[in-house]
């Protein structure tokens, strides 16, 4: 086939994907159907727009590798460890379980006891590609169902292999040597197993260290994509996934402190790849089958979705989950998974199924993957209403009377997440001082830096420290720049200061935005894209020379204080109205939900009616609301502060209450501002 008609089905499944996503984008329905659909319509059975549909599995195959590389990356091999019991325990049960019920089923409709089985395995597994996008765009991988659910579908990964080992002797075409191909493929992926952790442990650390000290882009993602490409062939060699094998290669590089900068480069190649394994997959779809069984179809799909949903919690009882995480869980299991149609594929040539069989389980399969982000999206307030219902109150009153069971799956995060925290980008004497006091005032602090030495320096310190880009979107979700109170920003350059800004203020209109930046001129465009502070240091330089060179003159100090702020805010530079000066200081308000704290200076003419009088009389609270908490006097707060304190001239009030009031207050304690 011609490069020419590859590039051709690649633009026509490129542009129908973006037509029938937007599509369903404006009927609020997920993107993962659309590009179902899409390759519904593109496929050999419906319009037939592309000339070479086994291009695009390949494709598609690089699209499945990289879902699993980031997932992976995302993952651990520590956190893996910590749900060792729940992959095979509970993997192993759900499994086990839906082959058995599903044969059972089978053998009772006439199928002899060989395909029955397959059948089981057929329907078993569920779809890893799905479900663990749809819970990464929810943010539920880290939940405990989302553990549950991760936990299983790492079996049925791993359990694919000896199913297909399986298969000749299913179709009564195998024999010994079919039992040793199955010990010598198990003691293969014990032996992948070893390597996983002694690569993650020792190898990829000191690899990637001297990658990255190189501050090459280029040299970095190489690296990457070839550990991911370099284990999932090496996988493949065994006989086993190159999916499984590019997940290990994530495990590998996750155990390192560059692998959130890792998944930030490898996520723009990832959703064009995985785009194209949803167009793949509904290619396979033949839509005349469900034309001509429409109501046969649907009924068998909606059946398979209820079973699995039914077994699954029976698999997971023994992990002493709560009842409604099992029932999530469930309900993100009920489809059937992409490693169906690989296996369904070898079924075909052993003659386990028919060639009619084969079409009716795509429609069924596609079907169910259809219907999954739908169950998704309904998924929780379902669960909340059957959790309402009396009979299942009972259950988990039965299952959990006083005292719960230490669980099987300890899903207990090892530190929560920052919130409300300091993020200080850059580590060095600027980022290291702030990070001091931080540290003296005990406040919430997290590190982000580029360069490797200094990560790696920070580390041993025990510093929480994040190697990575401030402009990666990615990076900047991993250290909680949503919840945060402020952001330093201590890097030298102009460009990635202002990338990084723009992507701050989209991710959090709230924070406060501190950048430090070398010239002057570079501050308007800053302050244009959100920056709250911008300070220069040729300014701040020009300053401090200044008043050591008027201070040798015996200029006066509050002369020299004059001068300064007169170049600060005058003709010499731009005007800032949030300089950081006493007044500023004075002027000072915190936020929060529908109120605020805010410091008042009592000013002259303005407030003096409130010179003189006691906080109880200063109407203060009747007037306006607001509560005094504490009064500055001359550099110091006044302790203890009672209903009888007298407010005087230049007092500094804090005060808590609605910010219309604290505003109402200001105008008539404060001079105006010209």
């Amino acid at each position: 086939m011609s490069s020419s008609s590859v590039l051709y089905d690649l633009l026509v499944i490129l542009l129908l994907s973006v037509g029938v996503t937007l599509l369903f984008n404006r009927i609020k329905l997920p993107s993962i159907i659309g590009f179902l659909v899409t390759g519904m319509l593109a496929g050999p059975y419906a319009l037939a727009l592309v000339k070479a549909p086994h291009k695009v599995d390949h494709i598609a195959e690089l699209g499945v590798m990289l879902l699993m590389f980031t997932i992976g990356l995302e993952f651990s091999v520590r956190s893996l460890m910590r749900i060792k019991r729940a992959v095979f325990l509970g993997g192993t049960l759900q499994v086990g379980l839906t082959v058995g019920v599903v044969a059972v089923l089978a053998m009772a409709a006439g199928s002899a006891p060989g395909p029955a089985v397959f059948w089981g395995f057929l329907l078993a597994l569920s779809s890893t590609a799905i479900v663990l996008k749809l819970m990464q765009e929810h943010m539920e991988v880290e939940s405990m169902h989302g553990q549950i659910v991760l936990a299983i579908l790492i079996f049925q990964d791993l359990v694919v292999v000896p199913m297909m080992l399986l298969v000749p002797l299913l179709s009564g075409q195998g024999g010994d040597s079919s039992w040793m191909a199955l010990g010598i493929m198990l003691t293969k992926m014990l032996v992948v197993l070893t390597l996983v952790v002694l690569g993650s442990r020792y190898l990829m650390p000191r690899l990637l260290l001297l990658v990255v000290r190189t501050r090459s882009r280029e040299l970095f993602l190489l690296t990457i994509i070839g550990t991911c490409l370099g284990v999932a062939w090496l996988t493949e060699l065994a006989g086993l996934s190159m999916a499984l094998g590019a997940f290990l290669a994530g495990l590998i590089i996750s155990e390192s402190e560059y692998s959130y900068e890792a998944v930030s480069n490898v996520l723009p190649f990832r959703e064009i790849f995985a785009s194209f394994f949803f167009v793949s997959i509904g290619m396979l779809f033949d839509v005349h089958v469900l034309l001509e069984h429409p109501g046969q179809i649907l009924l068998i799909t909606l059946g398979v979705m209820v079973l699995k949903a039914l077994l699954t919690p029976a698999a997971t009882a023994f992990l002493y989950m709560p009842v409604r995480e099992v029932l999530l869980a469930a309900l993100a299991l009920c489809q059937v998974g992409e490693f169906s149609f690989v296996l369904s594929r070898v079924g075909v040539k052993a003659g386990l199924i028919s060639a009619d069989e084969y079409q009716i389980f795509l429609a069924i399969s596609v079907l169910t993957m259809c219907f999954t982000p739908l169950v998704s999206m309904v998924a929780e307030p379902a669960v909340a209403w059957v959790m309402g219902r009396p009979l299942l109150q009972r259950l988990e009153q039965r299952l959990h009377p006083t005292k719960t069971p230490a669980p099987l799956l300890p899903l207990a995060t090892p530190e929560p997440p920052l919130a409300d925290h300091l993020i200080v980008v850059g580590y060095g004497l600027n980022g290291r001082n702030l990070v001091r006091a931080a540290r003296a005032m005990k406040l919430p602090y997290i590190i982000l830096e580029a360069d490797a030495d200094k990560v790696h320096r920070g580390l041993k310190r025990g510093e929480r420290i994040v190697y990575g880009d401030v402009t990666h979107e990615h990076v900047l979700e991993h250290l909680g720049v949503a919840r945060a109170r402020v952001v330093m920003l201590a890097i030298s350059d102009p460009a990635a200061s202002l990338r990084a800004v723009a992507t701050i203020r989209r991710l959090n209109p709230e924070v406060c935005i501190v950048v430090r930046t070398l010239y002057l001129h570079e501050r308007k465009q800053l302050y244009q894209v959100g920056a709250t502070e911008v300070i220069s240091e040729e300014q701040e330089t020009s300053m401090e020379v200044l008043a050591h060179v008027l201070a040798r003159f015996l200029v006066p100090v509050c002369e020299i204080d004059r001068l300064i702020d007169e170049l600060r805010h005058g003709s010499h530079a731009m005007r800032r109205h949030r300089a950081l000066d006493q007044a500023a200081w004075s002027r000072l308000h915190l936020r929060f939900v529908e109120s605020e704290l805010a410091t008042v200076p009592v000013e002259a003419d303005p407030g003096a009616h409130f010179v003189g009088k006691s906080c109880l009389h200063s109407d203060v609270q009747e007037r306006f609301g607001l509560s005094v908490l504490a009064i500055r006097r001359d550099g110091h707060l006044l302790e203890p502060l009672g209903q009888d304190t007298l407010i005087c001239l230049h007092d500094t009030l804090y005060v808590f209450g609605k910010p219309e009031q604290v505003t109402r207050l200001a105008h008539e304690v404060q001079p105006a501002e010209v």
